[in-house]
């Protein structure tokens, strides 16, 4: 699996993370799992075709010392359709974006 894996963050940090990703991202059904969606002018030609299985997301999981951002791009209705893969360079960007604003605004210094 390609991640963006942050570690070594202090409880502090953690609880800071968690604050923001509640805030800005849609809490999974699972403890410390959060969804990332990804814009409709993002998404892959394959994805555009497949409409009924998005939303799509990146899934952002927090453990005790880290967090860590999915490459995967997902669709939030099927676990496998050729629509779901990695992420494409716009796509990508928009999770790096995405990651450095929330250590910019939680003030971790990573």
């Amino acid at each position: 699996m390609q991640q963006y894996v942050i570690d070594q963050l202090r409880e502090s940090e953690i609880e800071r993370i968690k604050g923001f990703l509640e805030k800005n991202a849609e809490k999974s059904e699972l403890d410390n799992l959060f969804w990332l969606q990804i814009p409709d002018d993002l998404l892959s030609s394959i994805q555009c075709e497949h409409r009924d299985c998005g939303p799509f997301c990146a899934g952002i999981e927090v453990t005790d010392d880290a967090v860590i951002f999915e490459m995967l791009v997902r669709s939030r209705k099927k676990i496998r359709c050729k629509c779901i893969g990695y992420a494409t360079q716009q796509q990508r960007q928009f999770i790096l974006n995405f990651c450095d604003k929330m250590l910019s605004e939680t003030e971790v210094q990573a």
